[in-house]
């Protein structure tokens, strides 16, 4: 029963979400105004055929990562988001876990920021939520499972990545990584998860093993990001860190100077990015 109660709750929230509140294309012919599967697959990060199985009620025990990327995005409330849980049998994570609900006041602020490069990631660096500029300029974050979706992972695992560094830069931000990662650890200290992901960093990176015993702690600082696209080419933007401390959220914010180069740059990417997302569409 609460399976079938679960799959009738997912397609009513699905149905409700128009696709470019999402930020995907709404054009073409649609049954319905909402959602549909691969789309709602695409922007949680799991596959179609899973959320097919949710809804029709032959997938049970959803993890607690699933259902909160389900939650994030069908762009649940906070007493939705708990319900969702309740259906799957799980209980919301407490504050000893790493949160990872992005509250509509800050979904509204991304939707409002369509044109501007914008990811949303949890205290530990784990991507929560991109806007299709993001996908556009950095690659389409989506393909990423499990802690591919942390940035301290793909930074000491050597995953390829878009940014370019010097090396006095990368020596720089690996430092700041570690800082931020362990006074994370240090506010969660419950959080297993966040265990896990620092005890296999410590096995698969000397780098990263080294930086943890240091001891640091700290923040990761804002700074300027070179970023080698494969049809803009190479551009240098600013990225803003900034942090919603109540919800233990940060957000990244891409943006270059009106005028320049990097500008016209990003724009060609916006460009480029809709017509990928028309084609794929």
């Amino acid at each position: 029963m609460a399976a079938t109660e679960l799959g009738q709750a997912l397609r009513r929230w699905r149905d409700r979400v128009p696709p470019d509140a999402a930020g995907l294309p709404s054009g073409g012919h649609r049954r319905a105004a909402g959602l549909r599967r691969e789309e709602l697959a695409l922007l949680a990060g799991i596959s179609a055929d899973y959320i097919t199985r949710l809804e029709q009620g032959r997938a049970a025990n959803p993890s607690v990562q699933v259902v909160e990327a389900l939650a994030r995005a069908l762009r649940l409330s906070g007493d939705e988001r708990t319900y969702l849980f309740g259906l799957a049998g799980l209980v919301p994570p407490g504050p000893d876990v790493v949160p990872g609900f992005i509250t509509p006041s800050v979904q509204r602020l991304l939707d409002r920021l369509v044109d501007t490069p914008v990811a949303v990631s949890d205290a530990a660096m784990t991507l929560l939520l991109a806007n299709p500029m993001y996908a556009a300029l950095m690659g389409d974050p989506s393909v990423l499972r499990g802690f591919e979706r942390n940035g301290v992972w793909r930074n000491f695992t050597g995953m390829p990545t878009r940014v370019r560094h010097t090396p006095e830069e990368r020596l720089a931000f690996e430092a700041g990584m570690v800082a931020e990662l362990r006074a994370t650890a240090a506010r969660y200290p419950a959080d297993r998860q966040l265990a896990l992901l620092v005890a296999e960093l410590r096995t698969r990176s000397e780098r990263f093993a080294e930086l943890w015993d240091a001891g640091v702690v700290g923040r990761l600082a804002a700074s300027h990001k070179t970023i080698e696209h494969p049809q803009a080419g190479t551009l240098t933007l600013d990225c803003d860190l900034l942090r919603v401390e109540e919800n233990d959220l940060h957000i990244l914010v891409y943006s270059a100077e009106p005028g320049t180069e990097a500008a016209e740059k990003l724009r060609l990417i916006s460009v480029l990015g809709t017509q990928s997302l028309v084609e794929s569409g």
